[in-house]
């Protein structure tokens, strides 16, 4: 019977999912420690890891001949496994795309809404008892139906947001990528960062994490930005300079941030924290059961792939 390990816990319709199997599911909802991954790849023959297991090439060169043959990533985001050097070990890896993507969107949105219109400044206002009621220049934002959107990354996720930008709020959409995309709906395509940043009044950042986009967002994309305009990242906490953000919010170089990822997460700089123009959640894009349950499912559809010798559905 083939041993899995589940490296967090998952919902209940998931982990029975994975009833034909010899299961355990590590009650831990911390990350793995190091020790832990290396037993992981010598112990299992699947491993079901997600965010922040860090899966280096110094793990993998420690564990000679292991017995796992398939890191079965539970999140669309693989960054925190080094994909070559797990290859290099015999070790496939898979992860769980479209299942994530309008969830993700979802949350771009929220923050969109929260960082522009001042919600949460308005909802510690309140808590704090400190609100004497309406009056007409109360906590004035901006009016975000009719602006100008940049979706930075123009996948899945990307494109799901553009798609709720565009016929939900009536804003033009420009985006960045590799090279132009085809869409539904007129857009605006920018050959770099920079360029988009200084076209739009909402820059979303929406690509993948990894050391090919570490700090893409970075000061000069946030000059470029400018004073009224405003970012939101939903993507990879290191996809953006925090020390170049924090600079440019000091200085008044954009509005404010909206933010559900963190470039050391979960550490949160204390200097965010205490800025009423930063909006924080704490990593809340996919945090719905039924999203998370069909994650799962994907990741356990790659896992039975495997057992039966198909072809993994989403190799990476």
């Amino acid at each position: 019977m083939l041993k899995l390990l589940i490296t967090r816990p998952l919902p209940e319709r998931v982990v029975a999912a994975c009833e034909g199997f010899d299961v355990t599911v590590r009650a831990d909802v911390l990350p793995m420690s190091g020790d832990e991954m290396r037993a992981s790849l010598r112990d299992y023959d699947v491993v079901l890891p997600t965010l922040r297991d860090m899966y280096s090439a110094e793990v993998f060169a420690d564990v000679t001949a292991p017995r796992c043959k398939l890191l079965a990533n539970f999140g669309v985001g693989y960054n925190h496994i080094d994909v070559v050097a797990a290859r290099a070990a015999g070790i496939e890896v898979t992860n769980t795309p479209g299942a994530v993507t309008d969830a993700t969107a979802d949350i771009a949105m929220t923050l969109m809404l929260m960082v522009t219109r001042r919600a949460g400044e308005g909802e510690r206002l309140v808590r704090s008892g400190a609100w004497t009621g309406w009056h007409p220049t109360q906590l004035l934002g901006m009016h975000l139906s009719g602006k100008r959107v940049g979706v930075l990354g123009m996948g899945r996720i990307g494109q799901a947001i553009a798609r709720r930008c565009h016929y939900g709020f009536d804003m033009a959409v420009h985006y960045c990528s590799r090279s132009p995309k085809e869409a539904v709906m007129e857009t605006t395509w920018h050959a770099s960062p920079a360029e988009l940043a200084a076209a739009v009044d909402v820059l979303v950042v929406a690509v993948p994490g990894g050391a090919e986009t570490r700090h893409l967002v970075d000061a000069e994309v946030l000059q470029a930005l400018g004073p009224q305009s405003y970012l939101v990242n939903i993507a990879r906490g290191d996809v953006v300079d925090e020390a170049a953000l924090i600079a440019a919010l000091e200085a008044g170089e954009i509005a404010g941030a909206g933010l559900d990822v963190y470039e050391y997460e979960p550490e949160v700089p204390e200097v965010l924290l205490q800025r009423d123009d930063v909006v924080l959640l704490p990593h809340l894009g996919t945090a719905a059961l039924e999203v998370r349950e069909a994650m799962g499912l994907v990741a356990v559809e790659n896992v039975c792939a495997f057992l039966d010798g198909r072809e993994l559905p989403n190799r990476v």
